[in-house]
Formats: structure tokens, C-alpha cells, sequence
């Protein structure tokens, strides 16, 4: 039983873990937080549903979420944070503007579902059971999983390995001297909140096909989720946050396996507190621990 529960908390860290990198790389690189991260989660598993009732397959919903959630997140970076941000002091005003930004966002939503809940269809993904080792692993665990650790690999090597995550670095570290050398720091930002976004979109399909719940505030819940996540793990680094997710997605399945329904939310953050005390800056909050500057 506790190993199942550790499997099932592993899965669903891996799908924190696309919700809180994605969250925090915006803040790695502008230190900024983007409160509209959560209907960008939301609007993903909203494109994900209609394309597949529409008829589409679901690795076409899946990449159009992604496609589309990218977007609306590089629409926010122009409209709520560029000229913010070029005013030198920006946090408190990126905090209001991404805040009325996701109230837009799911005002929209709102609209279009006509507030209910919306589920996909039934044979969207087979229900498929495989046991080894006595454990229990349905078929769409398996793709959670692997889609989570894909496209978190995939976005690693991205930063840390291409031409691109080196300019993302320079930026990151004088907007003004990455411009002396040629680099267009408008297209960083653009890039930079098109990957959060995508990130966001795709954890929204696989939690709305989890639980086959999609309604326009399900990205609230996983807002907090991730701030949380990011404090934990470390605001800027990119390997704190998925350190933070696995803990987070662990603990978040045995209290609920273990503890009253109740008491799940308050023990969470309890053990959170808890962390901080002993690790202030978080799991991995030095720079040169994991954060996008600490990294060459």
C-alpha cells in the first residue's frame, strides 16, 4: 500500500513538477510572479477537451494546448509585464496586472463552458491496468509520466545545454549587457513565457484527463500548489522546483491516503513550514545551487 501511494505521489509531482518549472522560469528570469499562470494551466485543458470533442485525436489536443496556452502566455508577458518592466520597479505592478490578466482569462472560460463541468469522452484514453512488483499502474499513468518527464528533459537541455539558454542567462543577469553583445532581450521574454505557458498547458491536459474535471477555476488550486512549490524549492532554480514537486506530489497522496480529508491541505503546508525553518531559501535557493544565473 505505501509503495503504491508513493507511485501514485510520483506521477502526480511529475505533473506539479511541468505547473511549477514553467512558473518558475519567469521568475528565474525577470523575477517576476505571473499570477495568471493558473488560467494559462486551465486554458490548456480547455483546448485539449474541445479539440478532442471536435474529433481530434488527443496527441493533437495535447500539442495544441500547448501551442495555444504558449501563446496566450507570450500575449500576457506584452500586454501585463513589457512596459512594467521597463519601468524599472515592476513586481508589485506585475503582480496586479497577471492578477487582472487570469480574471479575464477565466471570465472567458466562464463563458464558454457556461460554468459547467466539462469532461472528456469516456474512451479518450483506454482504462488499461498493468501489476508487476504488486503494484497497480493504469495505462494513463504511464503516459502522465512519461509526457512529464519528457517534456521536462526536453526543456532542461533547452535552457541549460542550446545557444538559446545562454542568452536566457545573459539576460537574466543585465538585460543591458546581453544587448551589447546583440541579444534581443524582448525575444528572450517572448521565448521564456511561451515555454512556461506550454508547460502549463500540457499539465492541464494530463490533470484535466486525470480527473476528468475541467472547469474554469481548476488552475487556482494549482496556482498555490506551485507557489508553494517554487518557495520550497527555491525561488529561481529550476532543479529545487522539481525536487519540490516530487515532495510535494508524495506527501500530497499519503495524507490523503493516510490522514483525514480534512486535515490534507493544512499538513502539507505544516511540512512545508517545517522545511523552511531548517532550509530558509528553500531546498536549492543559492544561485549556485540551481538557479538560472548560477548556471554557465
Amino acid at each position: 500500500m505505501l509503495l503504491q501511494q508513493l507511485l501514485n505521489g510520483v506521477v502526480v509531482g511529475g505533473v506539479y513538477a511541468l505547473f511549477a518549472v514553467g512558473f518558475n522560469l519567469v521568475f528565474g528570469v525577470q523575477r517576476l510572479l505571473n499570477l495568471a499562470h493558473g488560467a494559462v494551466f486551465m486554458t490548456g485543458a480547455f483546448v485539449a477537451y474541445y479539440t478532442v470533442r471536435a474529433g481530434g485525436p488527443l496527441i493533437l489536443g495535447f500539442v495544441a494546448a500547448a501551442v495555444a496556452s504558449g501563446v496566450l502566455a507570450m500575449i500576457i508577458e506584452v500586454v501585463c509585464f513589457r512596459r512594467l518592466r521597463k519601468s524599472g520597479d515592476a513586481e508589485f505592478g506585475a503582480i496586479i496586472s497577471s492578477m487582472g490578466a487570469g480574471m479575464v482569462i477565466m471570465t472567458f472560460w466562464q463563458w464558454v463552458s457556461q460554468t459547467q463541468v466539462l469532461r472528456f469522452p469516456f474512451d479518450t484514453v483506454p482504462v488499461v491496468i498493468y501489476r508487476f512488483w504488486g503494484l497497480r499502474v493504469s495505462l494513463l499513468q504511464l503516459m502522465m509520466a512519461a509526457a512529464a518527464i519528457a517534456i521536462v528533459l526536453v526543456m532542461a537541455w533547452f535552457i541549460y545545454r542550446t545557444a538559446f539558454g545562454r542568452q536566457v542567462r545573459a539576460v537574466t543577469d543585465s538585460e543591458r549587457a546581453s544587448m551589447l553583445v546583440g541579444i534581443n532581450p524582448n525575444r528572450i521574454y517572448n521565448l521564456t513565457y511561451f515555454i512556461s505557458g506550454a508547460l502549463a498547458g500540457a499539465a492541464g491536459v494530463l490533470v484535466g484527463l486525470a480527473f476528468n474535471n475541467i472547469n474554469f477555476t481548476m488552475g487556482e488550486p494549482y496556482l498555490m500548489f506551485g507557489f508553494a512549490i517554487i518557495i520550497l524549492g527555491g525561488l529561481g532554480s529550476i532543479p529545487g522546483a522539481l525536487m519540490a514537486s516530487l515532495i510535494f506530489g508524495m506527501v500530497q497522496t499519503l495524507s490523503i491516503a493516510y490522514l483525514p480529508s480534512g486535515l490534507t491541505t493544512a499538513f502539507i503546508f505544516s511540512a512545508m513550514f517545517l522545511i523552511l525553518l531548517v532550509r530558509p531559501n528553500g531546498l536549492m535557493g543559492r544561485e549556485e545551487a540551481g538557479s538560472l544565473r548560477g548556471r554557465r
